[in-house]
């Protein structure tokens, strides 16, 4: 079965949805840690938080770092380190430093 022809609102529309749930569970996953998102998917909250800011500036929004994590995070960015992010093992770092180097 085909994916069916969707206009260009209704696109744009599903795909909002989709990006809410993606950050809505990434909210509610607090245990899932932006290094093992980065080792396994090459992307983490920092990185949809960047997507975000750089969406906005294309269409003439400043938005901040900060704030761009907080829509992100759904609260400040020291705040949810402080809460949940865990020091990241040395195999962690390691396998980090051979994906992305220069990151």
């Amino acid at each position: 079965m085909a994916a069916p022809e969707l206009d260009e609102k209704t696109r744009t529309e599903l795909e909002a949805a989709a990006f809410r749930k993606l950050v809505a569970h990434l909210r509610e996953r607090t245990d899932v840690q932006n290094i093992d998102m980065m080792n396994l998917a090459g992307f983490c909250r920092n990185c949809l938080s960047r997507w975000y800011r750089e969406g906005a500036e294309e269409r003439g929004l400043p938005l901040a770092d900060p704030d761009a994590r907080e829509i992100i995070y759904g609260m400040p960015y020291k705040e949810w380190q402080a809460k949940h992010q865990k020091e990241a093992s040395a195999e962690q770092k390691a396998k980090f430093a051979a994906a992305n180097p220069g990151h």
